[in-house]
């Protein structure tokens, strides 16, 4: 990118985190594996069979199927999003990891792109793995819920990115609970996860489709109940947009950070 001193070392970084969660990937493989039985026990059949089925896309469809693609997105938010925040954070102040890193050719950019590369990687671990789950329930349309993947991916960039930022100005590992609270909790229940946009008051509805959540709730929905549209071109405008935003911001603010 024009500014940033980057070459492909930052493969480097990437592979360092890779080798550190081979040493730890029997814990990281739970959450993604019990996750969804959980939500689906708890949302799909608990509070599936008070709402049985709703209408999506102009069809109707059962509830169980609706929540479980909002899941996957939410996974692709939450991995890549903490990864690049406790995770990095982590990395950056307690393990010095990064002083390490400048002692080495590579450059503040070089790291924090493989950060950001590996929060994204982690997100389509986690959605494999949630699909591995959710398939045996029968709630994914094949072959189009392949595409889950390239979309955790562009998601989890995105994700990656709005973490860096977050870890680029925060004084202390607590502050993190803040953009926490005021930015992924709100989307984690507002973004058309549990139930249809069109219940929300207008205002409401207008702000929900500023968020990325939303848009990527919409991808993973309509690849997983094998509903493809034209319309999804715009969530997939919207995430690659944030992700061409945000990117140099997260540069930016960490150079400064580390530069000081």
């Amino acid at each position: 990118m024009i500014g940033f001193n980057i070459s492909k070392r930052f493969i480097r970084v990437w592979q360092r985190n890779l080798r550190v969660y081979k040493k730890t990937w029997k814990i990281s493989f739970v959450p993604p594996l019990l996750e969804p039985l959980f939500y689906l026990a708890a949302f799909g059949v608990g509070l599936g069979g008070l709402v049985g089925v709703l209408s999506y896309d102009g069809k109707a469809t059962a509830y169980t199927a609706y929540i479980a693609p909002a899941l996957i997105a939410i996974n692709i938010m939450q991995s890549s999003f903490f990864e690049n925040t406790f995770g990095s954070f982590v990395r950056m102040y307690y393990q010095k990891t990064f002083d390490a890193m400048l002692a080495t050719p590579l450059t503040i950019e070089e790291i924090i792109t493989g950060e950001i590369l590996w929060g994204a990687t982690k997100a389509v671990i986690g959605t494999a793995l949630m699909m591995i789950i959710i398939t045996c329930f029968g709630l994914l349309h094949f072959p189009e819920a392949l595409l889950l993947l390239p979309v955790a991916f562009l998601g989890g960039f995105a994700f990656a990115c709005a973490g860096m930022v977050c870890t680029s100005i925060v004084p202390t590992i607590e502050t993190l609970n803040v953009p926490i609270f005021l930015f992924i909790t709100p989307m984690f229940l507002f973004s058309g996860t549990f139930f249809p946009l069109d219940n929300l008051p207008g205002w409401a509805q207008l702000f929900a489709k500023t968020l990325p959540l939303t848009h990527l709730v919409e991808l993973c929905r309509a690849f997983a109940l094998g509903r493809p549209s034209w319309s999804n071109l715009i969530a997939i405008a919207y995430l690659t947009i944030w992700c061409v935003i945000t990117f140099p911001i997260a540069i930016t603010g960490m150079r400064r950070r580390l530069v000081r």
